[in-house]
């Protein structure tokens, strides 16, 4: 979840779109980003990542860190999830 500093919601915008169409490009992943109804100033990410080994190529790859550096000066993230479990909702599948 990222909230732009004041003023600067366009630039984080160009940022991201930046961001994902490196991401895209190195075919590390594949973002969707939603704006919080309840609170339009946060903006959401979802990340898709290609592999476990995209995921790490991002984490080491200098250009992703520019762009992260560049979004934490007009930006305040304020949660990242690193990794979710999906949960099957196939009858007969168990949680857990």
């Amino acid at each position: 979840m990222v909230r732009p500093e004041e003023g600067h919601e366009e630039e984080v915008l160009r940022i991201l779109r930046d961001l994902y169409a490196l991401m895209t490009q190195k075919n590390y992943s594949r973002d969707i980003l939603y704006r919080d109804a309840k609170d339009p100033r946060r903006l959401v990410n979802l990340r898709y990542w290609t592999s476990e080994d995209a995921r790490t190529r991002a984490h080491e790859d200098p250009d992703v860190h520019r762009h992260w550096a560049r979004l934490g000066q007009v930006a305040k993230v304020e949660q990242v999830m690193e990794r979710l479990d999906e949960i099957s909702m196939e009858s007969g599948s168990s949680v857990g």
